[in-house]
């Protein structure tokens, strides 16, 4: 949602603090540009300058906290009076001398992969995943839509190792669920090791059957059933010695009815709950050879109902922190554009997305910011990653945020 922006009190020659756009979400000047002139000025003000209220609330913010600062610090009327509206906008920590999320997120699936596909011949296993969970639990904290964003279309790339996607993803939607289901750190922090490492017991296989056209062998549907205790065996052996973690990775698969595997348990923890529900969305938004993914709205309805078609408390949650169309996926909007899903919405149907083909087929030029609250532009449906043929420069996604 935008809201006007007195561009008159913005001073020339200066960086403008946020991203400024038309009404049609054309981007006029980035953040960090100066409005040069006057005459610019002016310019900029017939195409009705805006901003995002997420920005103008994070602009406001910004200068408050300045203007607190000062006054703390015993500054003098005459600076405080010349605090403008130039202060800096602070809405997310500064980076500037950290990887960015893309190379970051790069960085840790290339490691991940290494870790699962060595197995038990992997060295120093603890330390090294642990170092691992430090880096991802710091980009989920600090750049959670990004983070979605960048795995979700990871997920989508058939030339990605999937275990390793799989398992960042799953580790990710369990650490933004698990503070609103009121789970204990230490659980939490048991919770997303065992999302990490859940199917290390059968990672080559898991790559495979991702890749595999036709349905799963007798064999495969063995390593299938096995791998949850042949996982949970394998950590032992590295060196895990959490009991959490451990039984979480060996009940991944049970059930509260006893009808899961490999022990046919009643297993009914709420992290193993949750656990399991990432697991399962994850799977099913993943496209194969076989099928192509399954729409998020489906399955993120198929959750909330639960096994027993009735409503489950932690599945609301889910869609409540997840939504509807999480960043990374695809969508149509009610004016026939397709677009793709950058930011988590106010609701679950209302996400922020960049329109990157137009109501006539054809792809746009440059990434266009829509606002889905707007009925013109709302989400109409979800998309399954093969009906949409435009190849989605992340740089460029990530560039318009």
């Amino acid at each position: 949602m935008y809201k006007s922006l007195p561009l008159e009190s913005l001073a020339l020659n200066q960086p403008v603090p946020v991203n400024i756009w038309d009404p049609k979400g054309v981007l006029l000047l980035r953040k960090g540009e100066h409005i040069t002139s006057e005459q610019h000025r002016g310019l900029l003000m017939l195409h009705t300058p805006m901003v995002l209220a997420a920005d103008w609330q994070a602009w406001g913010y910004s200068y408050t906290e300045a203007l607190d600062r000062m006054v703390r610090g015993n500054e003098s009327l005459s600076r405080i009076a010349a605090l403008d509206a130039m202060v800096p906008v602070h809405s997310k920590p500064d980076t500037s001398d950290e990887p960015a999320a893309q190379d970051a997120w790069a960085d840790i699936h290339a490691a991940l992969n290494t870790l699962l596909h060595q197995g038990h011949e992997a060295s120093h296993f603890t330390e090294r995943l642990e170092r691992l969970t430090a880096q991802t639990d710091k980009l989920w904290r600090e750049h959670p839509d990004d983070s979605l964003l960048i795995l979700v279309q990871l997920l989508f790339d058939s030339r990605v190792h999937y275990s390793a996607t799989h398992a960042l993803l799953v580790a990710g939607l369990c650490e933004l669920i698990g503070p609103a289901a009121g789970m204990p750190a230490a659980d939490q922090q048991a919770l997303s090791r065992a999302a990490l490492t859940m199917n290390i017991g059968m990672t080559r296989a898991h790559d495979d059957m991702a890749r595999q056209a036709g349905p799963l062998s007798d064999m495969q549907r063995k390593t299938v059933r096995e791998h949850p205790q042949r996982s949970a065996d394998l950590l032992r052996q590295l060196g895990v010695g959490d009991g959490t973690w451990l039984q979480l990775v060996q009940d991944h698969h049970e059930r509260p009815d006893g009808q899961g595997y490999p022990a046919g348990k009643p297993v009914n923890s709420t992290a193993q709950h949750l656990l399991q529900m990432a697991d399962v969305y994850v799977a099913c938004i993943s496209p194969r050879k076989s099928r192509g993914g399954l729409l998020s709205q489906q399955v993120a309805r198929e959750l909330y109902l639960g096994s027993d078609h009735t409503p489950d408390p932690l599945g609301a949650l889910f869609i409540k922190n997840i939504g509807f169309y999480p960043p990374g996926s695809y969508v149509r909007l009610a004016s026939g554009e397709l677009a793709v899903v950058v930011r988590r919405g106010a609701k679950a149907n209302t996400p922020v997305v960049l329109a990157i083909v137009g109501r006539h087929g054809l792809p746009l030029g440059e990434p266009v910011l829509r606002d889905t609250t707007d009925p013109t532009h709302e989400v109409k449906a979800s998309l399954a990653p093969g009906e949409v043929k435009v190849t989605v420069s992340m740089a460029k996604l990530l560039r318009r945020l």
